[in-house]
């Protein structure tokens, strides 16, 4: 199978067209190499509004990237400065960890999928 990592819209259509170069999360990973994005359910409108996304497919999975590095935010300054290439306007609460994705691609169709917390398995998709 291949690792699949569930990010909301507008994320995931940011992370797949190549303009969000850092994922945040909460939790690190030692997992280098290529991933689907899978898009749930839930939508995060203010974010949407905010970076002028138009409304995006959700349940599915609608591209891959790869991830490439993890950086390490222990400061609200460093979490900050990044801002271009995470586009998120959270707060630091805690560390938080930036999965940095590269070879963005977007799939021309999503594909239906439920998504899972982490990094889940996907058979068949993929290349």
């Amino acid at each position: 199978g291949v690792k699949c990592l569930s990010i909301a819209q507008p994320f995931a259509h940011l992370v797949v067209t190549g303009r969000k170069k850092i994922e945040l999360r909460t939790w690190n990973t030692r997992f280098r190499g290529e991933f689907l994005v899978h898009a749930p359910l839930k939508v995060r409108a203010a974010d949407m509004r905010r970076l002028g996304v138009p409304e995006q497919p959700t349940g599915a999975i609608v591209g891959q990237a790869e991830i490439s590095d993890v950086k390490t935010y222990e400061t609200a300054s460093a979490l900050r400065r990044d801002r271009r290439l995470h586009l998120s306007d959270r707060e630091l609460e805690g560390t938080v960890y930036g999965f940095v994705v590269r070879r963005p691609r977007k799939f021309r169709t999503p594909v239906p999928r439920k998504g899972m917390l982490g990094f889940f398995n996907v058979d068949g998709l993929g290349r």
